[in-house]
């Protein structure tokens, strides 16, 4: 059996003040590339992965589209993930 797995992830710190963006490639457990809006372009972990970060990176325009993706995909769904995570914490033993 084989896995091909993409993630995102968005991480709030401080409500949207400081947000950061995610993607990770992974197959079969092990992550080949990864894409961190803190570092700012892809990094490959395998030489697969290396191969597709240099080609992702070199894309201005596909780079600009993942750089937005903090705004686009995380701030704009943070007031509907809000009542499900941040404002639930302390709940559990009231």
């Amino acid at each position: 059996v084989f896995q091909h797995m993409f993630k995102a992830d968005c991480h709030f710190i401080n409500g949207t003040e400081k947000v950061r963006y995610v993607q990770r490639y992974i197959y079969n457990r092990h992550m080949w590339a990864m894409f961190d809006s803190d570092v700012g372009h892809y990094v490959g972990f395998t030489p697969f992965g290396e191969r597709n970060a240099k080609n992702w990176n070199s894309d201005s325009e596909w780079m600009e589209y993942v750089r937005a993706e903090v705004d686009r995909y995380c701030r704009n769904n943070y007031e509907g993930i809000t009542p499900f995570s941040v404002e639930r914490r302390g709940e559990r033993g009231a």
